[in-house]
């Protein structure tokens, strides 16, 4: 498997030269983060995921997630690495301080996530679910339940997962049975199973706080009479030191496509002592909220498996020989010629550059709108919540797409020996492929997108997202590109505008097109904007580089666009034509 080396000078370009950092920490009153700082903390970051957590990945997927007498092990140097990954304090960088956390920006904390997925997706799924169950908490547990639990989650001195899912319930939580009945001490007894929960058990931490969503008795039907509670796997007791164990139990492992190092567990709970997170029968909305930044997270995840590939692939094309260029013979020396000649490996290898760097300057745009939801004023807090809402379903759906098509070009570059398990490419392929199931199928994102963030919000979203990345243009020099960029931009909104008057058959039938329209449309700006950016960079690699990648992604990549946006208004009248019968042969 080829090694990772951390991307950091193309996290520092679009960090501090495109985004602009020290002028958005100034603005939000964070001057204490400085260029310096922020390339300290990548520079460590990127230590620690290139020596520690790469090394992993290989040998995790070969042992794989154990589950030996009712306890779960995960591969050798997991539970190491997590200690090491705690006692250096990376777990706390989004905490708040009042809890014993860093309270970094996300602008600083994301990258770092970045390098842990392109270094081992598995190893850090368990890492990015406690950072969700943080956010949960702190935003809807009472204080109580905050002093006992928090710093300890916090600190990664304990992890949390999420617990929805059930055999017959998925993305209909509507259907879910899980019970939680009241008990005098203003706990609660729950009972059920819930399946595919990441990171269920394992031997990292002293305690794993599960967040369950369960009925209480009175409860209203449906998805208005879903409460959300706090089940851990030990009872603490005062003190805060580990109590008698809770009636939750693992019934099995999964078995796998990929992330085979990460325990994906069915949990039972045999009433189980939980205690009620937010306000009884408001549990959907409690969860959405670890949900979305879980949403953000698996996109990161898509974003981290591209950057992988295309670096083994990129490695192998400059070693393999084969054949001689079709310009030319290229290395007079050898007896063929390394494949990065030839102009079809270097379309793929091309293709993944443009996507995945694309696709993390709006990761990273996106981290950007996040700090100014956590520091700002109400109307820009107000402001980047509408953008977030809208980008969350075009991060998630459309970079862990991206996840799955980069892997296989990463494969195709190696040829036969990237279907061969020693490469490490078809590993990738197979890690990514969850990426697109999910917390919510792409499918389910697209539709979020179309229905509730462009036509049932009436335009708010959409109008702010367009606010956005209009700034962003108006910030370019180049007269033509600013031209372009903005053609590209209204063009979109244009589309979208009249797109939300469709019924919702029709845009149900067009969603995925949308939402692949929209990432090419945004995707297009984003480069646009960062080529003009790169044209004062003092870094040469960085300046030609981003200019020649822009011109490579505008030829041949935005005409995508075109393709779905073709789809958009051609209803779904085709899609509901055939009828049960006819999908069947006989």
């Amino acid at each position: 498997m080829p090694q990772y080396n951390a991307p950091i000078n193309d996290m520092q370009f679009v960090l501090h030269e495109w985004l602009n950092l020290s002028d958005h920490y100034q603005k939000l009153g964070l001057q204490d983060f400085d260029q310096e700082l922020v390339n300290e903390i990548l520079m460590q970051g990127s230590k620690f995921a290139e020596e520690v957590i790469a090394p992993l990945n290989r040998e995790g997927d070969e042992q794989g997630a154990k589950l030996i007498d009712g306890t779960v092990t995960t591969p050798d140097g997991f539970a190491e690495a997590y200690k090491e990954y705690v006692a250096n304090g990376w777990n706390a960088m989004l905490g708040s301080a009042d809890y014993e956390g860093q309270d970094l920006p996300n602008t600083i904390a994301v990258p770092v996530h970045e390098m842990l997925d392109s270094a081992n997706v598995s190893w850090r799924l368990t890492g990015m679910l406690n950072e969700s169950a943080i956010l949960a908490i702190t935003k809807h547990a009472s204080e109580e339940l905050k002093n006992t639990y928090l710093a300890k989650l916090i600190s990664g001195e304990w992890a949390g997962t999420m617990c929805l899912t059930e055999p017959h319930a998925g993305t209909d939580l509507s259907l879910l049975s899980t019970k939680a009945v009241p008990n005098e001490d203003g706990s609660f007894s729950i009972t059920g199973n819930k399946i595919f929960i990441s990171s269920g058990d394992h031997e990292w931490t002293d305690n794993i706080l599960h967040l369950v969503l369960a009925r209480l008795p009175d409860a209203p039907p449906g998805v208005k009479g879903i409460s959300l509670f706090l089940a851990p796997k030990f009872l603490p007791q005062d003190d805060g030191s580990i109590g008698p164990r809770n009636a939750v139990t693992v019934g099995s492992i999964e078995k796998k496509m990929g992330l085979k190092a990460s325990p994906t567990c069915v949990m039972n709970f045999d009433q189980a002592q939980g205690f009620l997170v937010g306000e009884a029968n408001n549990g959907l909305a409690c969860m959405f909220t670890m949900m979305n930044d879980a949403r953000f997270q698996v996109g990161l995840q898509g974003l981290g498996i591209v950057e992988a590939s295309y670096q083994g692939a990129l490695a192998y094309a400059r070693e393999r020989l084969q054949s001689r260029a079709p310009q030319g013979v290229q290395e007079q020396d050898k007896k063929a010629d390394p494949i990065i000649h030839q102009p079809d490996v270097r379309r793929m290898l091309l293709t993944q550059k443009a996507i995945g760097e694309g696709c993390r300057a709006l990761a990273l745009l996106y981290a950007q709108q996040m700090d100014i939801e956590r520091f700002g004023d109400d109307t820009s807090k107000h402001t980047a919540k509408n953008v977030i809402s809208f980008l969350t379903p075009i991060v998630k759906g459309f970079m862990t797409d991206m996840a799955t098509e980069m892997s296989n070009l990463g494969v195709q570059v190696y040829g036969g020996h990237g279907f061969i398990r020693e490469w490490g490419m078809e590993q990738l392929v197979r890690d990514a492929r969850i990426t697109q199931l999910y917390e919510g199928t792409n499918g389910i994102q697209a539709l979020d997108l179309i229905s509730r963030k462009l036509a049932r919000d009436k335009g708010t979203m959409l109008e702010d997202t367009f606010a956005l990345f209009t700034s962003k243009i108006e910030q370019m020099n180049d007269a033509a590109a600013k031209t372009q960029a903005a053609d590209l931009l209204k063009e979109w909104f244009d589309t979208a505008t009249e797109l939300k008057k469709q019924n919702a058959v029709d845009l149900s039938g067009t969603a995925y097109d949308f939402m692949h329209y929209s990432a090419y449309c945004i995707l297009g700006v984003i480069w646009l904007s960062m080529a003009d950016t790169a044209q004062q960079s003092d870094n040469p690699s960085i300046q030609s580089g981003k200019q020649n990648t822009c011109e490579f992604f505008v030829k041949r990549l935005l005409p995508k666009k075109d393709l779905f946006k073709a789809n958009l208004f051609n209803g779904a009248d085709d899609l509901m034509a055939v009828t049960d019968g006819e999908f069947d042969y006989q």
